[in-house]
């Protein structure tokens, strides 16, 4: 009798581990892979914030997001190429002007995600006494002949390359890094030295400090531009939602600048993009299409 009540055990026990393995076996095959989207981006302040952004609106939308942070010139081929699936931080017509001549017909143009509120320009303290580029030789002296610049390669780079030519300025470049820049114009401005550095608007630093372009007689930096979203050719068709998303990604200077602010005044990236998110419900549903 025990030996019955034994094999019975035994073989309850391996009816219930088949029925267990078989289970499993059903949820792995019924189970939708994860959806994965890539945002390419140049670590400038504004792609910061707006990448973090679109990264919380995606993982919102049950995407797993890699950021993939490069200088413009290798996120431009990237795009080409198809490595990453989209940027929200190209500058056009003026910035990204030569990438977009090197690699646009094998990117796609997705939306202007803040339309016609972008520049770009020299950017000095409103107590520096000229209001023009043209007027730099005469105070090179002031200024210690020194432009302080942004990463090799930017756009605002090339841009002020060709200012100097056209201006015929006395002055060197000096490259550095966003960061870099931000933090002389800082330490200038505390001192009431004159300084003349890459500037680009929106960025915190014209919330936080008085500042203004230098006019620019020639038109080297161009007029008004788009911050546009461009995506790998090929997203549409892949992943219809993830490029919807993108379609309808549009929001404002002061958006984008209050998230910057908050990170440039010590709040880690990915806390001042939920902030935001969680403070613009409309403005992210709208996005997601749930509006």
């Amino acid at each position: 009798m025990v030996r019955k009540i034994g094999s019975l055990l035994a073989l309850m026990g391996l009816i219930l581990m088949l029925c267990l393995f078989s289970a499993g076996c059903t949820g792995t095959q019924s189970a939708e892979p994860k959806k994965e989207i890539s945002i390419g981006y140049v670590t400038w302040d504004c792609a910061i914030a707006s990448t973090n952004v679109m990264k919380q609106v995606f993982e919102e939308a049950g995407y797993d997001v890699t950021l993939v942070a490069v200088d413009a010139g290798p996120l431009f081929q990237a795009l080409a190429n198809g490595d990453v699936d989209f940027t929200t931080t190209g500058w056009l017509p003026h910035t990204h002007e030569h990438y977009w001549e090197q690699y646009g017909d094998r990117i796609d143009y997705v939306n202007e995600n803040i339309p016609a509120a972008a520049r770009i320009g020299l950017v000095v303290p409103t107590y520096v006494t000229i209001d023009s580029i043209e007027e730099m030789n005469g105070v090179s002296d002031q200024f210690g002949g020194r432009i302080v610049g942004i990463e090799p390669g930017a756009g605002i780079m090339t841009r002020t390359e060709q200012a100097i030519d056209e201006y015929g300025l006395n002055y060197e470049l000096v490259a550095s890094s966003s960061a870099g820049m931000a933090a002389e114009l800082g330490s200038s401005i505390d001192s009431e030295e004159w300084v003349v550095v890459t500037g680009w608007s929106p960025h915190w630093k014209f919330g936080r400090y008085d500042l203004k372009f230098l006019e620019d007689p020639k038109g080297v930096y161009g007029g008004a531009e788009d911050v546009v979203t461009l995506a790998r050719q090929g997203l549409a068709t892949d992943d219809p939602e993830a490029y919807g998303i993108l379609t309808r990604f549009e929001w404002t200077s002061e958006d984008i600048a209050s998230v910057m602010t908050d990170i440039a005044d010590g709040t880690p990236e990915e806390e001042a993009a939920k902030a935001w998110v969680d403070a613009n419900p409309e403005k992210v549903n709208a996005w997601l299409g749930r509006a």
